[in-house]
C-alpha cells in the first residue's frame, strides 16, 4: 500500500523527503554553478524567449523552486508530530526531550553554513521547530488559531511584496540583486578557508532569509500536522479523499500561479517562490503519492525512500559535491557551464546519492549523521 507501515516507519513519507531532498537541490545546484549569485533564482531581465539556456534555467524553477523546499517543511511538521505522538505514548514530558534533537539541528546547520553554503535551511528549521512544538501543546484550537493569523498576515506581506515588485516592473525599472561579481570572484578564485571567513563575516546578512521565513515556516509546519492528523497520508479511503482534494487545488491553482513565472521582465519572482509554491507542493506531494500507490513494486521508490531516510545526510552530501564540482577549491566548473550542462550535475549527483543511499540503509538503517544525533540524543538521555 502506499502508506504502509515498516519499522514503525510511514513508507510514503521516506519517498517524499526523498524527492524534496533532490528537488531542493534543483534549486541550490543554480547559486552553485553561477557561483552565488542570486539573480540565477530569479527571471528579473532574462529574455527567456530569445534565450534557450536561459528557458531551460527558468523551466527547472519554474518547477522546482520554492516547491520542493515547501514540501520538505511540510514533511519536518509532520516529523514534529509523529516526535509528539510518541511523546504521549511514552507518557514523557513534551517538548522535553524534542528541543535537544532542535538544539542539535541548529548547531547542525550552523556548522553547514559556515563550512559548506550560506543558504542552509536547517537552522531556520531548528528556531521554527522550537516554536511549533509549544503551539502544539496547546492542541488543536491553538494551532487553528494561529495558522490562521500567520496565513493571514504573510498573505497580505507577500500581496504588497508583489504589488510593489509588479508596479516597479511596469515603471521599466531594473530590478535585480546588483552585481555580484565579488562573491562570484570569491568562489571562483578563493580558497575554502576564504568563504568561511566570508560566511562568518557577513552571517546577518546572508541569515536575513532563514529569519523571514519562520513565519512560512510555521505556517507549513503546522500544514503538516493538520495533513498528519486528518489521516491524508493514511492508507484507506480517507486519505485518498484527502489527497485528491491536494492534487485538484495544488495542481489547479498551483500551477497557473507559479506560471507567471514567466512573465517577461519578471515581476512576480518572490510571490512565486514565498506564497504560490508552497500551494504547487501540496500537489506534488497528492501527485507523488498517487504514482506510488498505482506502481508501489517500482524499484525508483526503493531508491527515493532509502534517500529520505537519510535525508539530513544526504542534503549535506548533496551540498558538498556541488561545492566541489563549482567552487574553484574542486574542479571550479562554476560559471562555466550552460544550463542544460547544470540539469546534467543535477541528475547526476541525485542519481549518485540514490544509489548510495540504497547501499547505506541496506546494511546500517540510519544515515550517518542521523545515527550520529541519535547517539547524542542517548548520552543526553542517560545523563
Amino acid at each position: 500500500m502506499t502508506v504502509e507501515k515498516s519499522n514503525n516507519r510511514i513508507r510514503l513519507l521516506d519517498i517524499l523527503r526523498g524527492f524534496a531532498i533532490f528537488g531542493t537541490l534543483g534549486t541550490n545546484i543554480w547559486l552553485f554553478a553561477h557561483l552565488g549569485d542570486l539573480n540565477a533564482l530569479f527571471s528579473y531581465g532574462a529574455e527567456w524567449w530569445t534565450s534557450v539556456d536561459d528557458f531551460l534555467r527558468l523551466l527547472v524553477l519554474f518547477l522546482v523552486n520554492g516547491k520542493f523546499l515547501g514540501m520538505l517543511t511540510i514533511l519536518f511538521g509532520v516529523g514534529l508530530e509523529l516526535k509528539y505522538r510518541q511523546a504521549l505514548r511514552k507518557s514523557a514530558p513534551w517538548p522535553g526531550t524534542y528541543l535537544w534533537i532542535c538544539l542539535f539541528l541548529l548547531i547542525e546547520g550552523f556548522l553547514h553554513f559556515a563550512l559548506v553554503m550560506e543558504y542552509d535551511i536547517l537552522m531556520s528549521y531548528a528556531v521554527t521547530a522550537v516554536i511549533v512544538s509549544f503551539i502544539v501543546r496547546g492542541g488543536d484550537r491553538r494551532i487553528n488559531r494561529v495558522l490562521k493569523i500567520l496565513a493571514g498576515f504573510h498573505v497580505s506581506v507577500m500581496l504588497a511584496v508583489l504589488a510593489v515588485d509588479i508596479y516597479f516592473n511596469l515603471s521599466g525599472a531594473n530590478v535585480s540583486f546588483g552585481s555580484m561579481e565579488y562573491v562570484a570572484a570569491l568562489y571562483r578564485e578563493g580558497a575554502w578557508m576564504e568563504q568561511v571567513v566570508y560566511r562568518l563575516s557577513n552571517m546577518v546578512l546572508l541569515r536575513f532569509e532563514a529569519l523571514m521565513v519562520i513565519p512560512l515556516n510555521i505556517i507549513l509546519f503546522l500544514t503538516g500536522i493538520r495533513l498528519m492528523r486528518a489521516g491524508a497520508f493514511s492508507p484507506d479511503e480517507r486519505g485518498r479523499r484527502i489527497r485528491r482534494v491536494m492534487l485538484r487545488t495544488g495542481l489547479g491553482l498551483g500551477v497557473p500561479l507559479n506560471l507567471l513565472l514567466f512573465v517577461p521582465n519578471g515581476g512576480f519572482d518572490l510571490g512565486i517562490r514565498y506564497l504560490f509554491a508552497p500551494i504547487l507542493s501540496l500537489g506534488y506531494m497528492a501527485m507523488i503519492a498517487r504514482l506510488v500507490e498505482r506502481s508501489e513494486h517500482l524499484k525508483v521508490w526503493r531508491f527515493m525512500e532509502a534517500a529520505g531516510k537519510m535525508s539530513l545526510s544526504c542534503y549535506v552530501l548533496q551540498n558538498l559535491l556541488a561545492s566541489f564540482i563549482f567552487y574553484g577549491w574542486g574542479l571550479g566548473w562554476g560559471g562555466r557551464l550552460g544550463s542544460l550542462s547544470v540539469i546534467g550535475v543535477w541528475l547526476a549527483v541525485c542519481l549518485a546519492e540514490a544509489v548510495l543511499a540504497a547501499w547505506w540503509i541496506d546494511r546500517w538503517k540510519l544515515g550517518p549523521m542521523e545515527w550520529t544525533r541519535k547517539a547524542l540524543l542517548k548520552m543526553v538521555a542517560a545523563r
